[in-house]
């Protein structure tokens, strides 16, 4: 695997890290970055559920590409990458936000959009 893979494959499962220490943090800027209304004072159980479960992908991720090999980092993040499409179905349906996310609630990942 070339240094740009390796590369590639680190940031994008820190980049999924990220995203769930910021679940962890601040679990109600995060879910409304995220296209779900929250409302601050409510449960956070769920919230912080889901960063604990999205910084555990992001570890998961670094630990196999440290310790089983490129080829088992590359199915995970196949798998991994389905995740991404059923939380955007799940949003939608439940009355979410159409718009991406604003510079000012991800500023890391707004050049995703």
């Amino acid at each position: 695997m070339t240094i740009t893979a390796y590369a590639l494959a680190v940031l994008l499962d820190l980049l999924v890290l990220f995203v769930g220490a910021r679940f962890l943090h601040s679990p109600y800027a995060a879910a409304s970055g995220y296209g779900v209304a929250s409302t601050s004072g409510g449960p956070t159980a769920y919230l912080r559920i889901k960063g604990l479960r999205d910084s555990s992908y992001g570890l998961l991720g670094l630990a196999l590409l440290a310790f089983a090999g490129p080829r088992a980092e590359a199915w995970y993040m196949l798998v991994v990458a389905l995740l991404p499409l059923g939380y955007t179905f799940i949003v939608l349906r439940n009355g979410g936000s159409r718009r991406p996310p604003s510079a000012s609630t991800s500023p890391p990942l707004s050049w995703c959009w």
